[in-house]
C-alpha cells in the first residue's frame, strides 16, 4: 500500500525541516511530497535536504498547490499536512489506517475538540472557525466538529473525483462540502494542536480569507443545494409582497379607494420575481439530481478500475 504525504508550502522554511523528519518517522514507508508555492525563504532546499520530494506550483494560492497535487500524485492513501509544525505527527498512522483498513474517503484531523482553542490567541481566528463550523452543519446537515483544519487523509477515490475550484485558503472548506454533499465516508480523528513556533506568520488574513470561505459557503449552498437557496429568496420576496399588500388592502377598506396603486404594481413585480425564483431553483435541483447520478456512476467505474490495478 502506497502513502503519499501531501506539504503544501509557502515562506516555511523554520519548520519544514521538522514537519518532514517527524512525518518520515511517523510514516517510515510513505513518500514525503512537498509543493513550494513560490518561497523566497529557501523552504524548497530545507524540504529537500531532509529527505522530501519537491516540486513547485507557479500559481500563487493553497487551492491551486492542492489541485496539482492531487493531479500529479497517485497512490493508496493521501495524507496532507501543513508545513508550519503546527500539527503532530503521532495522528498519522491513525488517519492512515482508517482509509487503507476501514474504507474512509476522508479523515478530518479535529483540531477544535482539542487543543486549538488554548494553543491558538488569535481570537478572530477561533471565532471565525466556530461561525463556520455552524454554517457548515447547518446548511449541509453535517456533524463536522473542524471544517477548516488542515490536517486530513484521503481516499484515491476522493482524490480524483474531487473538482478543485478554490485557489486559497478556503479550499479546506470546499472539500467537507463536497464529502457531505457527495455522502462520503467521512470520519473525524481528534488531534493536537499547537500555535506556531515564534517567528513563524500565518499567511492567513482573517478578513479577507474570511470572507472568501463566508463566500464560498454561499456559492456551494447554491451549487449543491438551489432549491433551498433560490426558496429562501423566493420566501423572502413572497413576504414582503404579503406585507405591502396587507397595506395596500388596509388603505382600500378605509377609504373605499384604491390610493396606493403604485405599491400595487410594486407587490406584482415582487411576486413574480419571487416566483421566477422558484423556477429556477425546481430547474437547478433537476440539473444538480442529475449530476448526483453521473458522479455516483463515474465513482463506480472509478472504484473498480483502481481496484483492477490493484
Amino acid at each position: 500500500m502506497s502513502i503519499a504525504v501531501l506539504i503544501p508550502c509557502y515562506n516555511e522554511s523554520q519548520t519544514i525541516g521538522k514537519v518532514v523528519a517527524d512525518f518520515k518517522a511517523a510514516l517510515p514507508d510513505a513518500d514525503i511530497y512537498v509543493y513550494d508555492n513560490n518561497s523566497k525563504d529557501g523552504t524548497d532546499e530545507i524540504a529537500r535536504a531532509a529527505g522530501a520530494i519537491v516540486r513547485y506550483e507557479r500559481k500563487q494560492g493553497k487551492g491551486n498547490v492542492i489541485r496539482t497535487m492531487f493531479r500529479e500524485i497517485d497512490a493508496d492513501c493521501y495524507l496532507m499536512i501543513d508545513g508550519d509544525d503546527t500539527y503532530p505527527a503521532e495522528h498519522a498512522q491513525d488517519m492512515v489506517r482508517l482509509v487503507l483498513e476501514e474504507g474512509a474517503d476522508m479523515v478530518v484531523g479535529d483540531r477544535l475538540s482539542s487543543t486549538y482553542f488554548t494553543e491558538n490567541k488569535r481570537a478572530f481566528h477561533n471565532a471565525g472557525n466556530k461561525t463556520v463550523r455552524k454554517l457548515v452543519n447547518k446548511l449541509f446537515r453535517g456533524n463536522v466538529q473542524d471544517i477548516m483544519t488542515g490536517y486530513r487523509a484521503f481516499s484515491p477515490l476522493f482524490v480524483k473525483t474531487f473538482p478543485v475550484l478554490s485557489m486559497g485558503f478556503e479550499i479546506e472548506t470546499e472539500m467537507t462540502i463536497h464529502a457531505l454533499d457527495k455522502n462520503m465516508n467521512l470520519r473525524e480523528v481528534k488531534v493536537d494542536y499547537r500555535d506556531r513556533p515564534e517567528g513563524s506568520v500565518s499567511k492567513l488574513n482573517t478578513v479577507s480569507d474570511g470572507t472568501k470561505v463566508l463566500t464560498k459557503i454561499a456559492m456551494l449552498y447554491k451549487d449543491y443545494q438551489p432549491l433551498r437557496f433560490f426558496g429562501i429568496i423566493a420566501s423572502i420576496f413572497f413576504a414582503i409582497c404579503l406585507v405591502l399588500l396587507i397595506v395596500v388592502l388596509a388603505s382600500y377598506f378605509q377609504t373605499d379607494a384604491l390610493l396606493r396603486v403604485p405599491t400595487l404594481i410594486g407587490v406584482g413585480f415582487l411576486f413574480i420575481a419571487g416566483a421566477i425564483s422558484l423556477v429556477c431553483g425546481l430547474v437547478l435541483n433537476t440539473v444538480v439530481g442529475h449530476n448526483r447520478r453521473g458522479f455516483e456512476l463515474s465513482m463506480n467505474m472509478l472504484s473498480l478500475l483502481l481496484k483492477r490495478q490493484k
